[in-house]
């Protein structure tokens, strides 16, 4: 019996030592674990709170860049602000207006200040002036002036080109201006040839006609030789002490003689060089003023008080 007791007993005691042990050692842990615990959660907070962190800031990154969902590259879309500041910093080159050819106009002014003479002539005429002005009737040599006194000066002289007429008997035509200032207004209103349409050959009254706005006497001659013929219109005008010549002149030759030439049309030629001459203008030279002297006696009385 007493070693039945004291071997209970002696279990009794090592089961409670044991159980001692058992729980002090599963305080210690605990109480490790518990640290450790509460160390982890410190730390997956952390981590928590960075990852929010960076998923706040990385929002505006995944707005920019998202596209089209179905994956289609075509069909993805450029992000809106990388589109705006390529636009921005994109340089979009300016295409420099194109210049049209300008057009240059079908007419020239003609303008001589000496003697105030301007008028239009179509552009693919030629113009002479100076000492070249004088202009050449078709084969008979040097056109000559319809003044009755000398003295007449060659202005310019504007001369349709060759070919203007193909397949006609059309040799030259020229619009002419002379001046002479050595007439008096009414010498200016005659002319010393005779008109070749006067049945009697003597000399022929001038017509008043009126070209434009400007009152003139006109009268007209033809002349011709052996293969060439010239016909004529002269128109005179008078002002700034001068007297003015206008000179519209056709030459035909090869008519009958070319094979295939025909007769140009003569009042076609005429009419355009009729518009030359419907342009003419003259500048009318300003007059001076004649100062006369005050009186002696009324700047004497001028100066009293």
């Amino acid at each position: 019996m007493a070693t039945i007791w004291k071997s209970t007993n002696q279990k009794s005691t090592n089961q409670a030592t044991n159980h001692i042990i058992s729980g002090t050692t599963l305080s210690s842990w605990s109480r490790q674990q518990k640290l450790a615990m509460i160390v982890c959660f410190a730390l997956l907070g952390l981590l928590l709170a960075m990852s929010a962190c960076s998923e706040q800031s990385s929002k505006p990154a995944l707005v920019s860049v998202s596209g089209d969902v179905s994956g289609d590259p075509s069909t993805q879309t450029a992000p809106v602000s990388a589109v705006t500041t390529a636009q921005a910093n994109t340089i979009v080159p300016v295409a420099a207006a194109k210049k049209s050819p300008r057009k240059r106009p079908a007419n020239v002014t003609y303008s001589d200040a000496n003697s105030g003479v301007s008028f239009l002539y179509p552009r693919k005429f030629m113009l002479l002036s100076g000492d070249d002005a004088r202009p050449q009737f078709a084969g008979l040599g040097d056109a000559w002036m319809n003044f009755v006194q000398p003295g007449g000066v060659a202005v310019a002289t504007v001369v349709v080109p060759d070919g203007s007429y193909p397949g006609t008997d059309f040799a030259s035509a020229f619009f002419n201006v002379n001046v002479n200032r050595s007439l008096s207004e009414q010498e200016c209103a005659h002319f010393a040839l005779a008109d070749s349409h006067n049945v009697n050959g003597g000399s022929a009254d001038s017509q008043k006609v009126k070209v434009g706005s400007t009152d003139m006497d006109t009268t007209s001659n033809f002349a011709a030789s052996a293969l060439t013929q010239t016909e004529t219109q002269y128109y005179h005008s008078y002002g700034n002490g001068a007297c003015y010549e206008y000179i519209l002149s056709l030459g035909t030759a090869g008519y009958g003689i070319k094979d295939g030439a025909e007769p140009v049309n003569r009042d076609a030629v005429f009419a355009r060089l009729e518009k030359i001459l419907t342009t003419v203008k003259i500048k009318t030279a300003p007059v001076e003023q004649e100062h006369q002297a005050e009186p002696a006696g009324a700047s004497i009385a001028g100066g009293k008080e």
